[in-house]
């Protein structure tokens, strides 16, 4: 029989309130199936409102939808929510920065002040 948890401890969770960052990954193009993006972009950044840009659409839709894209290259900024009857402060802008190679590409992190 397994011990019976005990309930002192917490989860510790990420505080995204105040913070405004911008982050850029390379997603390799397997990592689309399954989960969506849309689902994976909220556990990355902290926020349950994600928003994608058409120009990113447009790429991943680009060859079709048998031939995914091998790699594509986003960038994810989490802003301010301007609507005051928003539940979220804040939301995740997901947009597409267009790369010719992919070699050597690192994630890279920046935080902006607006």
């Amino acid at each position: 029989i397994a011990p019976a948890k005990k309930g002192g401890e917490k989860k510790k969770g990420r505080s995204a309130i105040n913070k405004v960052v911008t982050r850029e990954y390379t997603i390799h193009g397997v990592g689309f199936h399954g989960v969506g993006f849309k689902k994976r972009a909220p556990r990355e950044m902290g926020t349950p409102d994600v928003r994608i840009d058409t120009r990113l659409n447009k790429a991943v839709w680009a060859k079709g939808i048998r031939n995914v894209p091998y790699r594509i290259h986003v960038r994810l900024s989490r802003k301010r929510n301007e609507d005051e009857d928003s539940p979220n402060k804040l939301y995740t802008l997901v947009t597409y920065v267009p790369v010719t190679i992919f070699k050597n590409l690192q994630s890279t992190w920046m935080r902006t002040n607006h």
